[in-house]
């Protein structure tokens, strides 16, 4: 099982990503644990504000590119309905 996750920067941009590990890549990205979180580390905090479940890595790098695609203004209606 895959997450399809957005986080909230600390510059109040907003941050999508996939992980099969929500928790330890949230840890990534807050830099309590070192990683790949280059953009998020010079946003510090960041919050998580949104997930969803993903059957696989394929559905859900789709569904991330699907909601890359999305404005910042859908993206946040796409926070609220959910």
């Amino acid at each position: 099982m895959y997450s399809l996750y957005i986080l909230k920067c600390s510059d109040d941009t907003l941050y999508t990503g996939i992980t099969n590990n929500i928790e330890k890549r949230l840890q990534m990205h807050q830099w309590k644990i070192p990683g790949w979180a280059k953009y998020t580390r010079a946003r510090l905090p960041v919050e998580l504000i949104y997930s969803e479940e993903v059957w696989d890595r394929s559905q859900a790098t789709k569904r991330e590119l699907q909601v890359k695609k999305l404005s910042r203004k859908e993206k946040l209606e796409l926070i609220v309905k959910n």
